[in-house]
């Protein structure tokens, strides 16, 4: 159905405008960012397939941004909760009422190396044939 826009923003103003919603803030440095928009369209049976959508959206540009030589980060949770900046950030954006902010990626350069979180053991996550087989 077609549910993912993106708004790709580079002009140090409107940066400015979003960074000021965000609290706390994140991606302060970033000299870009990607705002990632759904629209929940029902697809099949009443069922709308809109997460699914973005997220493997954002999952493929976040390969493509590491892939450039840039880093970034996810932010969903961050803005969509019960203050609900994605809100304040659509309405700078111009984004229309029957579309939804649901994720922010600011794209730069990291300053420093960061270590990557410690994963649990493949053997604790991935099983042949029945769960925990």
């Amino acid at each position: 159905m077609q549910t993912t826009s993106l708004i790709a923003v580079d002009d140090p103003d409107v940066l400015r405008k979003l960074q000021s919603v965000i609290l706390p803030h994140v991606g302060e440095t970033a000299p870009a960012a990607i705002c990632v928009i759904t629209q929940r369209i029902n697809a099949y049976r009443d069922k709308c397939f809109s997460v699914q959508d973005y997220s493997a959206a954002i999952q493929n540009m976040l390969l493509a941004i590491v892939e450039l030589g840039y880093q970034s980060c996810w932010y969903e949770g961050h803005i969509t909760d019960e203050d609900r900046i994605n809100e304040k950030m659509a309405a700078i954006l111009n984004v229309p009422d029957d579309h939804e902010l649901v994720c922010f990626l600011p794209v730069g350069i990291a300053a420093d190396e960061s270590d990557a979180p410690k994963k649990k053991d493949f053997n604790e996550r991935a099983w042949f044939n029945t769960f925990g087989g």
